[in-house]
């Protein structure tokens, strides 16, 4: 029934992109062995907004990482540096606050099933197509990509509300890998043409309340604004529904700014935006995020779509020692073979 431990392959990483992939516009997935890609000006701002000290990174690393293994021995979780990274840093390397976050990014995972059963692009590829969600190209002046939603293009009719919320998820998990957009946030448009009566009564306030938990509770990324455009009458109703889940900051970063695009090109400016939207880059390719995301299938597959990665794994006992018991291999080459093993854990 065990496997023998020679079978993981601690040589290759986790995922491999794909070609395509690797030729996108959006930056590739991170390696498995953690090796920070900040340039100088953000090391500078994670450490003014986040509290990050790059001589400390690792070794707060470690310490969540030990946090978790003594308090939550039975949380099944990755644990390599990069992924713990981006809950340290959505939490401004509080540790208590990203265990916290964490917690809640995996019981999130299984509270919904109707989520985040069988997640992977091609299961959503329906959502993607009609336009629903993408992601602008260039970042705006501050590095933040900005997620666009038309929510207007959505009908009830088409297929459950539920699948928006995959497609969104798998958006949230592709922005999230940079470690730019770590540092950075994002930032949302939504663009509210076409939503009436049927949108708006759906999802109603008890899914509201569960997307809402998921962006601002159980996810590792920073949202900076909300920009909501074209807003008809109807979203007072649809913004009463949202608002009573939201935290203060959270509430206080939403801009509605109708039809003025003036408004809106005070807080994205001209440069990074559409066309359609009075921008001056090219139209908005709803294809191309949709791309980006079918091109990570394999990707998401691993990270989404398998059993337990330990399920009948027996680890070798010295697996997780530190670097003196290593059989004399020096620190930086156990920390990169423990970066692999966690990635399995």
């Amino acid at each position: 029934m065990a496997l023998q431990h020679e079978s993981i392959d601690l040589g290759s990483p986790p995922t491999e992109p794909s070609p395509s992939a690797a030729h996108s516009w959006f930056p590739a997935p991170p390696p498995p062995i953690y090796t920070c890609t900040l340039t100088p000006e953000l090391v500078a701002k994670a450490r003014e907004e986040l509290q990050e000290k790059p001589e400390w990174r690792l070794r707060d690393v470690q310490a969540l990482r030990d946090m978790i293994i003594k308090e939550q021995p039975n949380l099944r979780t990755r644990l390599d540096d990069a992924f713990l990274l981006r809950f340290l840093r959505a939490r401004k390397f509080d540790y208590d606050r990203a265990l916290e976050l964490l917690l809640n990014y995996q019981a999130g995972r299984k509270a919904w099933p109707e989520v985040f059963h069988d997640l992977k692009p091609s299961t959503v590829k329906h959502v993607l197509d009609l336009g629903f969600l993408s992601v602008l190209p260039n970042p705006d002046p501050n590095g933040r990509y900005i997620l666009c939603l038309q929510p207007g293009k959505w009908k009830p009719n088409d297929y459950p509300f539920v699948d928006n919320v995959r497609a969104l998820y798998l958006t949230l998990e592709k922005l999230i890998q940079p470690e730019d957009t770590q540092v950075n946030g994002i930032v949302i448009l939504a663009d509210y043409t076409g939503v009436g009566m049927s949108q708006a009564s759906n999802p109603g306030p008890f899914l509201a309340k569960k997307v809402v938990s998921i962006l601002q509770d159980g996810f590792p990324i920073r949202i900076k604004a909300v920009n909501i455009i074209n807003e008809p009458m109807i979203f007072k109703g649809i913004f009463a529904i949202i608002k009573p889940f939201l935290k203060e900051k959270m509430a206080e970063r939403y801009v509605l700014h109708g039809s003025d695009l003036r408004s809106l090109h005070r807080n994205i400016p001209p440069s990074v935006l559409p066309q359609q939207y009075g921008g001056i880059a090219a139209h908005l390719d709803m294809a191309a995020w949709s791309r980006v995301l079918l091109d990570c299938e394999e990707e998401f597959i691993v990270e989404f779509c398998q059993p337990d990665p330990l399920e009948g794994v027996v680890l070798p006992d010295d697996a997780f020692l530190d670097g003196d018991s290593a059989g004399g291999q020096d620190e930086d080459t156990f920390r990169a073979l423990r970066s692999q093993l966690y990635y399995c854990y």
